[in-house]
Protein backbone atom coordinates (compact mmCIF):
# COMPACT_ATOMS: atom_id res chain seq x y z
CA UNK A 1 0.00 0.00 0.00
CA UNK A 2 1.25 3.47 -0.81
CA UNK A 3 2.49 5.41 2.19
CA UNK A 4 3.86 2.23 3.86
CA UNK A 5 7.42 0.90 4.09
CA UNK A 6 8.24 -2.47 2.59
CA UNK A 7 9.88 -5.33 4.48
CA UNK A 8 13.34 -3.91 3.78
CA UNK A 9 12.43 -0.55 5.30
CA UNK A 10 12.46 1.30 1.99
CA UNK A 11 9.69 3.19 0.31
CA UNK A 12 8.25 1.50 -2.79
CA UNK A 13 10.34 2.34 -5.83
CA UNK A 14 8.07 3.32 -8.66
CA UNK A 15 8.67 5.87 -11.40
CA UNK A 16 7.50 9.37 -10.56
CA UNK A 17 4.91 11.04 -12.79
CA UNK A 18 3.42 14.50 -13.00
CA UNK A 19 1.17 14.88 -9.93
CA UNK A 20 -1.04 17.27 -11.88
CA UNK A 21 -2.48 14.18 -13.56
CA UNK A 22 -4.22 13.41 -10.28
CA UNK A 23 -5.51 16.78 -8.98
CA UNK A 24 -7.22 16.80 -5.61
CA UNK A 25 -10.25 18.66 -4.45
CA UNK A 26 -8.75 19.63 -1.12
CA UNK A 27 -7.50 23.09 -0.18
CA UNK A 28 -4.29 24.64 -1.44
CA UNK A 29 -2.17 23.24 1.43
CA UNK A 30 -3.47 19.72 0.80
CA UNK A 31 -2.72 20.12 -2.89
CA UNK A 32 0.80 21.19 -2.00
CA UNK A 33 1.21 18.07 0.13
CA UNK A 34 -0.01 15.88 -2.72
CA UNK A 35 2.34 17.54 -5.19
CA UNK A 36 5.40 17.45 -2.94
CA UNK A 37 5.92 13.71 -3.52
CA UNK A 38 6.42 13.13 0.23
CA UNK A 39 5.10 9.85 1.65
CA UNK A 40 3.57 10.40 5.08
CA UNK A 41 2.54 7.30 7.01
CA UNK A 42 -0.33 7.24 9.50
CA UNK A 43 0.55 6.68 13.13
CA UNK A 44 -1.67 3.62 13.56
CA UNK A 45 -0.78 0.23 12.03
CA UNK A 46 -2.71 -1.10 9.07
CA UNK A 47 -5.84 -2.99 10.00
CA UNK A 48 -6.83 -5.49 7.30
CA UNK A 49 -10.31 -4.73 6.12
CA UNK A 50 -11.91 -6.38 3.11
CA UNK A 51 -14.41 -4.05 1.52
CA UNK A 52 -15.81 -4.44 -1.99
CA UNK A 53 -15.08 -1.54 -4.29
CA UNK A 54 -18.41 -0.08 -5.41
CA UNK A 55 -19.25 0.47 -9.05
CA UNK A 56 -21.18 3.52 -10.19
CA UNK A 57 -24.82 2.66 -10.70
CA UNK A 58 -26.23 4.88 -13.46
CA UNK A 59 -29.81 4.38 -12.29
CA UNK A 60 -29.07 5.02 -8.62
CA UNK A 61 -31.35 7.61 -7.06
CA UNK A 62 -29.27 10.46 -5.68
CA UNK A 63 -29.89 10.60 -1.95
CA UNK A 64 -29.81 13.64 0.32
CA UNK A 65 -26.44 14.20 1.97
CA UNK A 66 -26.21 16.14 5.19
CA UNK A 67 -23.64 18.72 6.22
CA UNK A 68 -22.29 16.08 8.65
CA UNK A 69 -21.67 13.72 5.72
CA UNK A 70 -19.73 16.39 3.82
CA UNK A 71 -17.71 17.23 6.93
CA UNK A 72 -16.79 13.56 7.37
CA UNK A 73 -15.92 13.27 3.70
CA UNK A 74 -13.68 16.35 3.87
CA UNK A 75 -11.83 14.96 6.90
CA UNK A 76 -11.34 11.54 5.31
CA UNK A 77 -10.24 13.06 2.01
CA UNK A 78 -7.69 15.37 3.63
CA UNK A 79 -6.28 12.43 5.62
CA UNK A 80 -6.12 10.36 2.44
CA UNK A 81 -4.16 13.09 0.66
CA UNK A 82 -1.68 13.25 3.55
CA UNK A 83 -1.35 9.46 3.63
CA UNK A 84 -0.61 8.53 0.03
CA UNK A 85 1.77 9.65 -2.67
CA UNK A 86 -0.61 10.66 -5.46
CA UNK A 87 2.15 10.50 -8.10
CA UNK A 88 2.69 6.80 -7.35
CA UNK A 89 -1.03 6.08 -7.10
CA UNK A 90 -1.53 7.59 -10.55
CA UNK A 91 0.52 4.80 -12.14
CA UNK A 92 -2.02 2.11 -11.27
CA UNK A 93 -5.02 1.21 -13.38
CA UNK A 94 -8.46 2.36 -12.26
CA UNK A 95 -9.47 -0.89 -10.51
CA UNK A 96 -6.19 -1.18 -8.59
CA UNK A 97 -6.39 2.48 -7.58
CA UNK A 98 -9.93 2.03 -6.28
CA UNK A 99 -8.84 -1.02 -4.30
CA UNK A 100 -5.94 0.92 -2.73
CA UNK A 101 -8.20 3.84 -1.88
CA UNK A 102 -10.79 1.47 -0.41
CA UNK A 103 -8.23 -0.03 1.98
CA UNK A 104 -6.91 3.34 3.10
CA UNK A 105 -10.35 4.94 3.53
CA UNK A 106 -11.52 2.03 5.70
CA UNK A 107 -8.39 2.34 7.83
CA UNK A 108 -9.05 6.04 8.30
CA UNK A 109 -12.66 5.44 9.32
CA UNK A 110 -11.59 2.81 11.87
CA UNK A 111 -8.84 5.01 13.30
CA UNK A 112 -11.17 7.99 13.60
CA UNK A 113 -13.87 5.87 15.20
CA UNK A 114 -16.68 7.24 13.04
CA UNK A 115 -20.02 5.43 13.07
CA UNK A 116 -21.29 4.78 9.55
CA UNK A 117 -23.43 2.05 8.08
CA UNK A 118 -22.04 -0.17 5.33
CA UNK A 119 -24.15 1.62 2.72
CA UNK A 120 -22.90 5.01 3.94
CA UNK A 121 -19.30 3.77 3.83
CA UNK A 122 -19.78 2.52 0.26
CA UNK A 123 -21.32 5.84 -0.74
CA UNK A 124 -18.45 7.74 0.89
CA UNK A 125 -15.89 5.53 -0.83
CA UNK A 126 -17.59 6.01 -4.20
CA UNK A 127 -17.59 9.79 -3.76
CA UNK A 128 -13.90 9.88 -2.81
CA UNK A 129 -12.92 7.63 -5.73
CA UNK A 130 -14.85 9.93 -8.05
CA UNK A 131 -13.01 12.93 -6.61
CA UNK A 132 -9.60 11.31 -7.12
CA UNK A 133 -10.16 9.48 -10.41
CA UNK A 134 -12.98 11.30 -12.20
CA UNK A 135 -15.21 14.33 -12.09
CA UNK A 136 -16.33 14.15 -8.49
CA UNK A 137 -20.07 14.53 -7.82
CA UNK A 138 -20.74 14.70 -11.57
CA UNK A 139 -19.86 11.04 -12.15
CA UNK A 140 -23.33 9.57 -11.36
CA UNK A 141 -24.92 12.12 -13.72
CA UNK A 142 -22.43 11.48 -16.52
CA UNK A 143 -23.11 7.75 -16.24
CA UNK A 144 -26.83 8.17 -16.89
CA UNK A 145 -27.75 8.01 -20.56
CA UNK A 146 -31.18 9.59 -20.08
CA UNK A 147 -29.74 13.00 -19.15
CA UNK A 148 -29.38 15.50 -22.00
CA UNK A 149 -27.85 18.45 -20.10
CA UNK A 150 -26.08 19.00 -16.78
CA UNK A 151 -26.11 22.57 -15.45
CA UNK A 152 -24.03 23.40 -12.36
CA UNK A 153 -24.82 26.86 -10.94
CA UNK A 154 -22.11 27.15 -8.31
CA UNK A 155 -21.26 24.54 -5.71
CA UNK A 156 -24.75 24.29 -4.22
CA UNK A 157 -27.11 23.82 -7.19
CA UNK A 158 -27.03 21.29 -10.02
CA UNK A 159 -29.84 20.95 -12.55
CA UNK A 160 -30.35 18.29 -15.22
CA UNK A 161 -32.58 18.00 -18.27
CA UNK A 162 -34.45 14.69 -18.63
CA UNK A 163 -37.00 14.16 -21.41
CA UNK A 164 -37.02 17.89 -22.14
CA UNK A 165 -37.75 18.90 -18.52
CA UNK A 166 -35.48 20.68 -16.03
CA UNK A 167 -34.96 18.95 -12.67
CA UNK A 168 -33.09 20.12 -9.58
CA UNK A 169 -30.83 17.36 -8.20
CA UNK A 170 -29.40 16.86 -4.72
CA UNK A 171 -25.87 16.87 -6.14
CA UNK A 172 -23.63 19.48 -4.61
CA UNK A 173 -19.92 20.17 -4.29
CA UNK A 174 -17.95 20.72 -1.11
CA UNK A 175 -17.25 24.30 -2.14
CA UNK A 176 -16.49 26.42 -5.16
CA UNK A 177 -12.81 25.41 -4.98
CA UNK A 178 -13.71 21.77 -5.60
CA UNK A 179 -15.98 22.75 -8.48
CA UNK A 180 -13.25 24.95 -9.98
CA UNK A 181 -10.70 22.12 -9.72
CA UNK A 182 -13.04 19.81 -11.64
CA UNK A 183 -13.62 22.47 -14.29
CA UNK A 184 -9.85 22.87 -14.70
CA UNK A 185 -9.46 19.10 -14.94
CA UNK A 186 -12.01 18.94 -17.76
CA UNK A 187 -10.65 21.80 -19.89
CA UNK A 188 -7.00 20.78 -19.42
CA UNK A 189 -7.73 17.50 -21.20
CA UNK A 190 -8.17 19.40 -24.47
CA UNK A 191 -5.28 21.79 -23.89
CA UNK A 192 -7.32 24.73 -22.67
CA UNK A 193 -7.47 26.66 -19.43
CA UNK A 194 -9.95 28.49 -17.24
CA UNK A 195 -8.82 31.00 -14.61
CA UNK A 196 -9.14 34.67 -13.66
CA UNK A 197 -7.37 35.81 -16.83
CA UNK A 198 -9.39 33.47 -19.08
CA UNK A 199 -12.72 32.91 -17.29
CA UNK A 200 -14.70 31.58 -20.30
CA UNK A 201 -13.85 28.28 -21.94
CA UNK A 202 -15.43 25.74 -24.29
CA UNK A 203 -14.18 22.17 -24.06
CA UNK A 204 -15.34 18.59 -24.45
CA UNK A 205 -15.31 15.34 -22.53
CA UNK A 206 -13.73 12.13 -23.81
CA UNK A 207 -17.09 10.93 -25.17
CA UNK A 208 -17.50 14.16 -27.17
CA UNK A 209 -19.96 15.84 -24.80
CA UNK A 210 -19.85 19.63 -25.08
CA UNK A 211 -18.65 21.60 -22.04
CA UNK A 212 -18.85 25.31 -21.26
CA UNK A 213 -17.24 26.86 -18.17
CA UNK A 214 -17.57 30.44 -16.98
CA UNK A 215 -15.67 31.24 -13.80
CA UNK A 216 -15.47 34.16 -11.35
CA UNK A 217 -15.23 37.12 -11.57
CA UNK A 218 -17.67 36.85 -14.50
CA UNK A 219 -19.82 34.25 -12.71
CA UNK A 220 -20.79 36.06 -9.55
CA UNK A 221 -22.13 33.11 -7.51
CA UNK A 222 -19.28 30.70 -8.27
CA UNK A 223 -18.12 28.70 -11.30
CA UNK A 224 -20.88 27.73 -13.72
CA UNK A 225 -20.47 24.48 -15.65
CA UNK A 226 -22.77 23.38 -18.48
CA UNK A 227 -22.44 19.96 -20.13
CA UNK A 228 -24.40 18.95 -23.22
CA UNK A 229 -24.24 15.15 -23.00
CA UNK A 230 -24.07 12.87 -26.00
CA UNK A 231 -25.87 9.57 -25.94
CA UNK A 232 -23.66 6.50 -25.89
CA UNK A 233 -25.72 4.97 -28.68
CA UNK A 234 -25.66 7.34 -31.64
CA UNK A 235 -29.10 8.23 -32.97
CA UNK A 236 -30.06 7.54 -36.57
CA UNK A 237 -32.87 8.78 -38.78
CA UNK A 238 -34.67 5.51 -38.01
CA UNK A 239 -34.59 6.48 -34.31
CA UNK A 240 -36.01 9.89 -35.13
CA UNK A 241 -38.87 8.23 -37.01
CA UNK A 242 -39.60 6.03 -33.99
CA UNK A 243 -39.61 9.10 -31.75
CA UNK A 244 -42.05 10.87 -34.06
CA UNK A 245 -39.56 13.60 -34.90
CA UNK A 246 -40.21 13.09 -38.60
CA UNK A 247 -42.38 10.77 -40.74
CA UNK A 248 -40.84 7.75 -42.49
CA UNK A 249 -41.28 9.51 -45.85
CA UNK A 250 -39.76 12.69 -44.45
CA UNK A 251 -36.76 10.69 -43.28
CA UNK A 252 -36.47 9.15 -46.75
CA UNK A 253 -36.37 12.64 -48.27
CA UNK A 254 -33.58 13.68 -45.86
CA UNK A 255 -31.71 10.52 -46.81
CA UNK A 256 -32.04 11.39 -50.51
CA UNK A 257 -30.92 14.97 -49.77
CA UNK A 258 -27.75 13.58 -48.16
CA UNK A 259 -27.02 11.12 -50.94
CA UNK A 260 -27.75 13.64 -53.71
CA UNK A 261 -25.07 15.98 -52.36
CA UNK A 262 -27.43 18.87 -51.72
CA UNK A 263 -25.98 21.76 -49.73
CA UNK A 264 -27.83 21.79 -46.42
CA UNK A 265 -28.33 24.26 -43.58
CA UNK A 266 -29.78 22.90 -40.34
CA UNK A 267 -31.49 25.69 -38.44
CA UNK A 268 -32.85 25.71 -34.91
CA UNK A 269 -32.74 27.19 -31.44
CA UNK A 270 -30.54 26.16 -28.52
CA UNK A 271 -31.15 22.54 -27.54
CA UNK A 272 -33.34 21.83 -30.56
CA UNK A 273 -31.16 18.91 -31.73
CA UNK A 274 -29.24 20.52 -34.61
CA UNK A 275 -26.02 18.61 -33.99
CA UNK A 276 -27.87 15.31 -33.58
CA UNK A 277 -29.68 15.88 -36.87
CA UNK A 278 -26.42 16.84 -38.61
CA UNK A 279 -24.84 13.60 -37.39
CA UNK A 280 -27.81 11.65 -38.74
CA UNK A 281 -27.62 13.30 -42.17
CA UNK A 282 -23.87 12.81 -42.53
CA UNK A 283 -24.41 9.06 -42.12
CA UNK A 284 -25.50 8.99 -45.77
CA UNK A 285 -22.19 10.34 -47.05
CA UNK A 286 -20.53 7.72 -49.24
CA UNK A 287 -17.54 5.93 -47.74
CA UNK A 288 -15.23 6.99 -50.59
CA UNK A 289 -15.87 10.71 -50.08
CA UNK A 290 -13.28 12.86 -48.26
CA UNK A 291 -15.04 14.84 -45.53
CA UNK A 292 -13.49 17.66 -43.49
CA UNK A 293 -15.24 18.99 -40.40
CA UNK A 294 -14.61 22.43 -38.87
CA UNK A 295 -15.83 23.10 -35.32
CA UNK A 296 -15.24 25.41 -32.39
CA UNK A 297 -15.44 22.39 -30.09
CA UNK A 298 -15.21 18.99 -31.78
CA UNK A 299 -18.47 17.13 -31.18
CA UNK A 300 -19.55 15.69 -34.52
CA UNK A 301 -19.44 11.91 -34.65
CA UNK A 302 -19.17 10.93 -38.30
CA UNK A 303 -19.14 7.22 -39.08
CA UNK A 304 -17.02 7.34 -42.24
CA UNK A 305 -13.34 6.37 -42.28
CA UNK A 306 -12.10 9.21 -44.50
CA UNK A 307 -12.82 12.13 -42.15
CA UNK A 308 -10.47 14.94 -41.13
CA UNK A 309 -11.53 16.78 -37.98
CA UNK A 310 -10.41 20.38 -37.43
CA UNK A 311 -10.97 22.52 -34.33
CA UNK A 312 -10.46 26.21 -33.65
CA UNK A 313 -7.99 27.38 -31.03
CA UNK A 314 -8.29 30.29 -28.57
CA UNK A 315 -5.44 32.74 -28.02
CA UNK A 316 -2.74 31.94 -25.45
CA UNK A 317 -1.87 34.01 -22.37
CA UNK A 318 -0.07 36.54 -24.55
CA UNK A 319 -3.13 36.89 -26.79
CA UNK A 320 -1.45 35.11 -29.68
CA UNK A 321 -1.92 31.83 -31.54
CA UNK A 322 -5.67 32.09 -32.12
CA UNK A 323 -7.05 30.06 -35.05
CA UNK A 324 -10.54 31.15 -36.11
CA UNK A 325 -13.28 29.29 -37.94
CA UNK A 326 -12.64 31.38 -41.05
CA UNK A 327 -9.00 30.29 -41.12
CA UNK A 328 -10.01 26.63 -40.74
CA UNK A 329 -12.51 26.79 -43.61
CA UNK A 330 -10.02 28.62 -45.84
CA UNK A 331 -7.35 26.04 -45.07
CA UNK A 332 -9.57 23.03 -45.60
CA UNK A 333 -10.23 24.23 -49.16
CA UNK A 334 -6.56 23.38 -49.79
CA UNK A 335 -6.99 19.88 -48.37
CA UNK A 336 -8.90 18.44 -51.34
CA UNK A 337 -12.27 18.07 -49.54
CA UNK A 338 -15.35 16.69 -51.24
CA UNK A 339 -17.66 17.81 -48.46
CA UNK A 340 -17.12 20.45 -45.78
CA UNK A 341 -19.12 20.13 -42.57
CA UNK A 342 -19.21 23.18 -40.29
CA UNK A 343 -20.39 22.42 -36.77
CA UNK A 344 -21.95 25.86 -36.28
CA UNK A 345 -21.89 29.01 -38.40
CA UNK A 346 -21.68 32.07 -36.15
CA UNK A 347 -20.03 34.89 -38.07
CA UNK A 348 -18.24 35.95 -41.27
CA UNK A 349 -17.17 32.35 -41.89
CA UNK A 350 -20.63 32.00 -43.48
CA UNK A 351 -19.14 33.72 -46.55
CA UNK A 352 -16.34 31.15 -46.80
CA UNK A 353 -18.82 28.27 -46.42
CA UNK A 354 -20.96 29.68 -49.25
CA UNK A 355 -17.83 30.09 -51.36
CA UNK A 356 -17.01 26.42 -50.77
CA UNK A 357 -20.56 25.38 -51.71
CA UNK A 358 -20.31 27.43 -54.90
CA UNK A 359 -16.89 26.07 -55.96
CA UNK A 360 -17.57 22.37 -56.39
CA UNK A 361 -17.87 21.14 -52.81
CA UNK A 362 -21.45 19.93 -53.18
CA UNK A 363 -23.02 18.21 -50.20
CA UNK A 364 -21.52 20.59 -47.66
CA UNK A 365 -23.52 21.15 -44.48
CA UNK A 366 -23.65 23.43 -41.46
CA UNK A 367 -25.87 24.50 -38.58
CA UNK A 368 -26.91 27.93 -37.38
CA UNK A 369 -29.24 29.45 -34.82
CA UNK A 370 -32.56 30.62 -36.25
CA UNK A 371 -36.25 30.09 -35.53
CA UNK A 372 -37.44 29.46 -39.08
CA UNK A 373 -36.01 28.81 -42.57
CA UNK A 374 -36.81 32.40 -43.56
CA UNK A 375 -34.97 33.72 -40.51
CA UNK A 376 -32.04 31.41 -41.34
CA UNK A 377 -31.64 33.22 -44.67
CA UNK A 378 -31.66 36.59 -42.90
CA UNK A 379 -29.10 35.41 -40.37
CA UNK A 380 -26.79 34.18 -43.10
CA UNK A 381 -26.99 37.59 -44.73
CA UNK A 382 -26.30 39.36 -41.42
CA UNK A 383 -23.29 37.16 -40.61
CA UNK A 384 -21.71 37.80 -44.02
CA UNK A 385 -22.32 41.54 -43.56
CA UNK A 386 -20.23 41.42 -40.37
CA UNK A 387 -17.07 40.86 -42.36
CA UNK A 388 -17.80 42.09 -45.87
CA UNK A 389 -19.15 45.36 -47.22
CA UNK A 390 -21.19 43.80 -50.01
CA UNK A 391 -24.56 44.88 -51.42
CA UNK A 392 -27.49 43.07 -49.88
CA UNK A 393 -28.66 41.72 -53.25
CA UNK A 394 -25.22 40.25 -53.96
CA UNK A 395 -25.20 38.40 -50.64
CA UNK A 396 -28.71 37.07 -51.20
CA UNK A 397 -27.76 35.85 -54.67
CA UNK A 398 -24.80 34.00 -53.15
CA UNK A 399 -27.06 32.34 -50.58
CA UNK A 400 -29.69 31.40 -53.15
CA UNK A 401 -27.06 29.96 -55.46
CA UNK A 402 -25.28 27.93 -52.76
CA UNK A 403 -27.91 26.55 -50.36
CA UNK A 404 -30.31 23.86 -51.56
CA UNK A 405 -32.16 22.70 -48.43
CA UNK A 406 -32.97 24.23 -45.03
CA UNK A 407 -34.05 21.79 -42.31
CA UNK A 408 -35.65 23.43 -39.27
CA UNK A 409 -35.44 21.72 -35.87
CA UNK A 410 -37.37 22.96 -32.84
CA UNK A 411 -37.71 22.17 -29.16
CA UNK A 412 -41.39 22.61 -28.32
CA UNK A 413 -42.78 23.90 -25.05
CA UNK A 414 -43.57 20.37 -23.78
CA UNK A 415 -39.88 19.45 -24.13
CA UNK A 416 -40.30 17.40 -27.30
CA UNK A 417 -38.18 18.01 -30.37
CA UNK A 418 -39.48 18.03 -33.92
CA UNK A 419 -38.31 18.70 -37.44
CA UNK A 420 -40.81 21.46 -38.19
CA UNK A 421 -39.80 22.33 -41.78
CA UNK A 422 -38.02 20.80 -44.70
CA UNK A 423 -37.69 23.71 -47.12
CA UNK A 424 -35.77 24.19 -50.34
CA UNK A 425 -34.24 27.35 -51.71
CA UNK A 426 -35.78 27.91 -55.14
CA UNK A 427 -33.95 31.07 -56.20
CA UNK A 428 -34.53 34.84 -56.29
CA UNK A 429 -37.52 36.98 -57.15
CA UNK A 430 -36.36 40.55 -57.27
CA UNK A 431 -34.34 41.02 -54.09
CA UNK A 432 -36.13 38.26 -52.13
CA UNK A 433 -34.88 34.69 -51.60
CA UNK A 434 -37.72 32.29 -52.52
CA UNK A 435 -38.28 29.33 -50.19
CA UNK A 436 -40.57 26.38 -50.83
CA UNK A 437 -41.73 24.10 -48.00
CA UNK A 438 -41.87 20.36 -48.62
CA UNK A 439 -42.92 19.41 -45.06
CA UNK A 440 -44.39 21.34 -42.13
CA UNK A 441 -45.19 20.28 -38.59
CA UNK A 442 -48.65 21.47 -37.53
CA UNK A 443 -49.66 21.58 -33.84
CA UNK A 444 -53.27 20.47 -33.35
CA UNK A 445 -53.60 20.83 -29.56
CA UNK A 446 -52.42 19.10 -26.41
CA UNK A 447 -53.45 16.11 -24.32
CA UNK A 448 -54.41 15.92 -20.64
CA UNK A 449 -50.74 15.56 -19.64
CA UNK A 450 -49.70 18.75 -21.41
CA UNK A 451 -48.05 16.94 -24.33
CA UNK A 452 -48.51 18.67 -27.65
CA UNK A 453 -50.44 16.83 -30.35
CA UNK A 454 -49.44 17.51 -33.92
CA UNK A 455 -48.59 15.97 -37.25
CA UNK A 456 -46.19 16.37 -40.12
CA UNK A 457 -47.98 17.43 -43.27
CA UNK A 458 -46.73 17.39 -46.83
CA UNK A 459 -47.30 20.56 -48.82
CA UNK A 460 -48.21 18.44 -51.85
CA UNK A 461 -45.16 19.24 -53.98
CA UNK A 462 -44.24 16.15 -56.02
CA UNK A 463 -41.33 17.53 -58.08
CA UNK A 464 -39.07 19.70 -55.91
CA UNK A 465 -36.41 22.09 -57.14
CA UNK A 466 -33.58 19.60 -56.36
CA UNK A 467 -35.20 16.93 -58.56
CA UNK A 468 -32.41 17.09 -61.14
CA UNK A 469 -29.75 16.44 -58.48
CA UNK A 470 -31.72 13.44 -57.21
CA UNK A 471 -32.06 12.16 -60.77
CA UNK A 472 -28.31 12.53 -61.36
CA UNK A 473 -27.68 10.22 -58.39
CA UNK A 474 -30.48 7.78 -59.41
CA UNK A 475 -32.64 8.77 -56.45
CA UNK A 476 -35.51 10.32 -58.46
CA UNK A 477 -37.88 7.32 -58.34
CA UNK A 478 -37.39 6.93 -54.62
CA UNK A 479 -37.97 10.66 -54.15
CA UNK A 480 -41.17 10.57 -56.20
CA UNK A 481 -42.55 7.67 -54.12
CA UNK A 482 -41.73 9.41 -50.82
CA UNK A 483 -43.32 12.70 -51.89
CA UNK A 484 -46.42 10.96 -53.23
CA UNK A 485 -46.89 8.81 -50.13
CA UNK A 486 -46.16 11.61 -47.68
CA UNK A 487 -49.33 13.53 -48.53
CA UNK A 488 -51.38 10.90 -46.68
CA UNK A 489 -49.03 10.21 -43.82
CA UNK A 490 -48.69 11.89 -40.43
CA UNK A 491 -47.14 11.15 -37.07
CA UNK A 492 -47.84 12.28 -33.51
CA UNK A 493 -45.58 12.42 -30.46
CA UNK A 494 -41.84 11.82 -30.11
CA UNK A 495 -38.62 13.32 -28.94
CA UNK A 496 -34.90 13.30 -29.67
CA UNK A 497 -31.91 14.67 -27.82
Amino acid sequence: MFGKRNEFGNAPKKPQINPAAMPSTAGSQDMANAQSGAIITPSAPKIPVSTPVPDINPTKIISDKTDEYYATKRTVFETLIETVDMSQLAQLDSDSTRAEIADIVNEILIIQGGVMSISEQEELLEDICNDVLGYGPLEPLLARDDIADIMVNGAGKTYIEVEGRMELTNIRFQDNDQLMNICQRIVSQVGRRVDDSSPICDARLIDGSRVNVIAPPLAIDGPTLTIRKFKKDKLTLANLVNFGTITPDGATILQIVGRSRCNVLISGGTGSGKTTLLNCMTSFVEADERVITCEDTAELQLQQDHVVRLETRPPNLEGEGEVTMRELIKNCLRMRPERIIVGEVRGPEAFDLLQAMNTGHDGSMGTLHANSPREAMSRMESMISMGYNLPSVTIKEMIAGAVDIVVQAARLRDGSRRITHISEVVGMEGDVIVLQDLFNYVIMGEDANGKLIGEHQSTGIVKPHFWDKAKYYNEDQKLAEALTNSAAESTVGGNFA
